[in-house]
């Protein structure tokens, strides 16, 4: 199957230097491209788009508010932020608005291609310890008063996967630590997801976080 792009980046150069690496892969399409966020929602719906490589600063509408609009238009589409800087201070705002991961842009090829590929398969992009660090640094900064529900449908086993999720572990990890079969652990994770209509793991990770489930402290 064959993975369709969608490429938006306010810098000309940035965009033909995608295209011709993305073009040159065996079953990856660039089908669109924008030079801002404006009207991304659209072009990713009415392509049919599978990823977005979205910048995640640009002049017009960026790429926190352009990936929030894709997320709603087009729910089974994955964003993957674009920056300059790996400890950007707004990708945490770009993850909370649905994006699936991030990467700088200076990313060699090879991870790139990956990345895509990683995405478009329903994963999130960002390694379990990779998305701890981050959250724990944005959250130490600017942390969020937390709003621990009175409730939650999760069961108990449940809740003690996705506070090992959010603090970091790997689903083999959490199977060791647990007693259980990492296909166990995947099916709670799926669970989690379908239960609190999130979108992959880094979104539970940061519903772990504003809830008050975990804290950056540990």
């Amino acid at each position: 199957m064959t993975i369709r792009v969608v490429l938006v980046d306010d810098e000309e150069l940035i965009r033909v230097g995608l295209r011709l690496i993305l073009g040159s892969q065996p079953g990856i399409e660039v089908v669109g491209e924008l030079a801002d966020g404006t009207g991304a929602a659209a072009l990713v719906r009415d392509t049919g788009a599978d990823v977005v490589l979205m910048d995640l600063r640009m002049p017009g509408t960026d790429g926190i508010r352009a990936t929030a609009e894709v997320v709603a238009a087009a729910p089974d589409a994955r964003v993957i932020i674009l920056t300059t800087f790996d400890m950007d201070e707004n990708v945490l705002d770009s993850l909370r608005a649905g994006a699936s991961g991030f990467l700088v842009k200076d990313t060699p090829r090879a991870e790139l291609i990956t990345a895509i590929r990683v995405v478009a398969d329903g994963n999130a992009l960002l390694t379990p310890r990779a998305t701890r660090h981050l959250l724990a640094e944005f959250l130490r900064v600017a942390p969020r008063e937390p709003r621990r529900p009175l409730s939650t449908p999760l069961t108990g086993r449940e809740l003690e996967v996705l506070t090992l999720l959010a603090r970091g572990r790997s689903n083999a990890e959490i199977a060791a630590d647990l007693t259980v079969s990492e296909h166990t652990v995947k099916t709670h994770v799926g669970s989690i997801l379908a239960k609190l209509g999130l979108r992959d793991r880094v979104q539970a990770v940061i519903h772990a976080y504003e809830q008050g489930i975990v804290s950056p402290a540990g």
